[in-house]
């Protein structure tokens, strides 16, 4: 079915109508200076198309809230919500095809990245059976897919140029038609501005963004300069989407508007300066008392030696306080409660994605809620936490091959050490090989391509012999100790790694 949506009226007095159909399989980029009749434009696309097509607006300034009063979409505000809670909304957003606005006003730029890539990465990586088509608009998309750096980490920068270049590169066979509008296009990311195939330029005062503009366009240099001379609501259009030769197109009215609107022109209220003296510089029935912060001079600074003395006597008493207060416990009843406290971090389903630093301030905030005692060291709990990992319990621990496995674990990376005791406790009962989903899951990852690197890692350096039958199931073999797998499906996804994935 063919959908014309019409958003404007050409310079030749026609109406410019966009193929929605079309706009799904080759994305648009939207360019113009502040005031140029962007945010306006984008309005008039998402009314026109919302009754046809399933939408998601990336909004930074919270100017699209007011969709949901007369379209019906449902606003997402990513203040006080978590990256892994937006990538759930975002996978739910696709099963239920709800149109959404996600609002991410009031946030630092670092926070606004990283909540526009988990939001965008859930939409991506929806199971197959949901990729239904989507109109996915992102607002000011230099915040987000920036050419180069700026004020941001560089993990913001990364995390979300990734998911803004897998929404324009690869999105369309995913269902994701991406429509990015931007304030300068020398300020967004070449590789993503390249993957769209229509265009509407507006009013552009910089040289270098009219030049980009006429080249993206098709234009002599020398034509360039129309960009300047464009009214506000007015732009250059051309793409296979709406037409093969560039045209002037005039944005048509809109039913919804921004929540603060435009600012209009007031005359200043009239009063004596006197009167304008005193409003500025006496407090207010309503104000709070002005309070005055005590000057606090600093102390004398302390040798480094005597810093680092203080600080282990007090790591000290601290450790002997808290075995006084712990009640007596023998070394197998303590161990068997450390296992314990190991096993319930670990049944937390998102325990595989955190970082061991995170895993061991929880470690240590249950030992002392137990009362057993000073708590271990980071590399001694990294050890217990992979072998925990391993599901592995004490009794098999005191044997001397298991010991002999854990001592060859360690001359491995510590994030891999878990998995080689799985694959090695595999191999000593003889079940079947695990696949590579549940290796990721045990790994901390979702990729099962990482981890058949992995696998191959451990290959490369002799810790492991892989094989495979001609039904294509695969065994490991340790050869140190002569233990083999059964054969096991690599595919093969256990209820564990079903529900990390949900």
């Amino acid at each position: 079915m063919q959908v014309g949506i019409d958003i404007g009226m050409t310079s030749q007095g026609t109406p410019a109508m966009f193929d929605l159909e079309e706009l799904l399989a080759t994305r648009l980029l939207v360019q113009g200076n502040s005031g140029s009749g962007k945010s306006h434009l984008l309005r008039r696309i998402l009314e026109q198309s919302a009754q046809w097509v399933q939408q998601a607006v990336i909004d930074p300034e919270g100017d699209f809230v007011t969709l949901a009063d007369k379209f019906g979409h449902v606003v997402v505000d990513a203040q006080g919500t978590s990256e892994s809670d937006l990538a759930r909304i975002a996978g739910r957003v696709r099963q239920h095809r709800v149109s959404v606005v996600l609002n991410l006003e009031g946030l630092d730029a670092d926070i606004q990245m990283k909540a526009a890539a988990a939001f965008m990465n859930g939409l991506f990586d929806a199971e197959r059976d949901l990729w239904y088509p989507m109109l996915v608009v992102v607002d000011e998309a230099q915040l987000f897919a920036p050419s180069g750096g700026g004020e941001v980490s560089d993990e913001a920068r990364r995390i979300s140029l990734g998911a803004m270049t897998n929404l324009m590169c690869r999105g369309r066979k995913r269902g994701l038609a991406g429509i990015i509008a931007t304030q300068r296009l020398a300020k967004l990311a070449k590789n993503v501005a390249a993957e769209a195939a229509n265009f509407l330029m507006g009013r552009t005062f910089l040289d270098i963004d009219m030049q980009r503009a006429a080249d993206l366009l098709g234009m002599e240099r020398r034509q360039a300069e129309a960009f300047r001379n464009l009214e506000r609501g007015h732009f250059i259009a051309l793409g296979s989407a709406i037409t093969r030769r560039a045209v002037t197109v005039t944005i048509g009215s809109v039913e919804t508007a921004a929540r603060g609107g435009s600012f209009k022109l007031m005359p200043l209220p009239d009063q004596p300066p006197e009167d304008a003296r005193d409003l500025i510089f006496t407090r207010g029935a309503d104000e709070p008392v002005e309070y005055h912060r005590p000057v606090v001079r600093k102390p004398a600074p302390v040798p480094a030696p005597d810093l680092l003395t203080q600080l282990a006597e007090a790591r000290v008493s601290a450790n002997e306080q808290a075995e006084a207060a712990s009640p007596a416990m023998d070394k197998a009843e303590r161990e068997a409660a450390i296992d314990g406290i190991l096993h319930d971090i670990l049944n937390d389903p998102e325990a595989g994605f955190r970082s061991v630093s995170v895993l061991y301030q929880d470690f240590q905030v249950r030992m002392r809620i137990a009362r057993l005692g000073a708590p271990m060291d980071l590399p001694t709990f990294r050890q217990r936490l992979a072998v925990a990992r391993a599901g592995v319990g004490m009794e098999d621990e005191r044997t001397p091959d298991w010991e002999h496995a854990i001592d060859l674990s360690r001359s491995l990376p510590d994030d891999m050490q878990g998995v080689f005791l799985v694959l090695a406790r595999a191999a000593m009962a003889g079940d079947p090989c695990p696949g590579d989903a549940e290796i990721a899951r045990i790994y901390g990852t979702r990729s099962t391509g990482r981890a058949r690197r992995l696998i191959a890692y451990m290959e490369e350096r002799d810790f492991i012999v892989v094989s495979t039958d001609f039904s294509g199931n695969r065994q490991i073999a340790i050869p140190e100790f002569g233990w083999r797998t059964a054969a096991g499906d690599p595919n093969a996804v256990t209820a564990e790694a079903q529900a990390d994935h949900a």
